[in-house]
């Protein structure tokens, strides 16, 4: 894999640093340390299986990133580009769990720092690379990847039409690019803070039909697509809710959501019983 470890690239949208600030909490790598201390892990030698809770932060959690990455099909030798990469759960379980070798990019630094930290100490950072960059401005060279993910990501990308044609840009030809994300499935007003925004300023949701017209303008084809409203609505009901006055678990999604997760959660799960949202899974193929 071509070194990509510190890359920086300049953002490429207005939107970027506002969703970056959105995201940013400098103290981030401390608190999921201390958090993982907390609950007997030893933060210098981690398992991947040990972030599972705080870094799979997507409907579904790792159960989704594992159903996306054998929809791609990657595999040993697989070239891999999350977009939208967090702190680098799903690239992490990509390398280690399917021997892919995977590049993430993500607008905010904090995640991007994490994100190194976390891969380095579960021993895969000669797989895993992580870049600060933008969707829309990808610092690599055309057709150097196989597979191509987002996951929850397209819910902060205004432009998905330049996206997706970086994307195509940088994948082979006949590559795949896996998408999971929350979409449209009815017009009508959503209530914030949401998981991805706090305010409608920097929330693009839009419909399936609206992924399928931007892919087939960028130069994929759409072979397939899953929608997953029932079952997200089913995981967002199961999470651990802690009772009044009660502590979270030291190790969860709050760490990365911030202290109105559980807002922002129940808003998304109520647009969801509403049929305003669903979590759809987009499997296209470039031509």
């Amino acid at each position: 894999m071509q070194d990509h470890t510190g890359t920086h690239a300049d953002f490429g949208s207005g939107m970027d640093p506002a969703v970056a600030r959105h995201y940013g909490n400098p103290q981030l790598e401390v608190a999921i340390l201390g958090a993982l201390t907390a609950t007997g892990r030893d933060i210098d030698h981690l398992q991947p299986d040990d972030l599972l809770t705080v870094d799979e932060f997507h409907i579904g959690g790792v159960q989704s990133a594992r159903d996306l990455a054998l929809a791609a099909g990657i595999t040993a030798g697989s070239r891999v580009l999350d977009v939208g990469s967090g702190i680098g759960g799903p690239a992490r379980l990509f390398a280690s769990h399917y021997g892919a070798t995977v590049v993430g990019v993500d607008v905010t630094p904090e995640f991007v720092r994490t994100a190194a930290s976390l891969t380095e100490r579960t021993g895969l950072a000669d797989q895993v690379a992580f870049v600060d960059a933008s969707a829309l401005n990808l610092p690599f060279a055309d057709e150097e990847f196989d597979v191509a993910t987002l996951l929850h990501v397209g819910m902060n990308i205004a432009d998905k039409g330049t996206a997706f044609a970086e994307v195509a840009r940088v994948l082979r030809p006949g590559g795949v690019f896996a998408i999971y994300d929350v979409m449209r499935s009815a017009e009508g007003d959503l209530a914030y803070p949401l998981p991805w925004a706090a305010t409608a300023a920097i929330s693009f949701p839009a419909s399936r039909a609206a992924y399928e017209d931007a892919l087939g303008a960028a130069g994929f084809t759409v072979e397939r697509h899953r929608d997953l409203r029932d079952a997200g609505i089913e995981f967002i009901e199961a999470m651990p809710k802690p009772a009044q006055g009660e502590r979270p678990s030291p190790l969860g999604m709050h760490l990365v959501l911030g202290p109105d997760g559980r807002t922002r959660m129940t808003n998304l799960l109520h647009a969801m019983k509403a049929g305003l949202l669903a979590p759809v899974e987009l499997i296209a193929r470039k031509s």
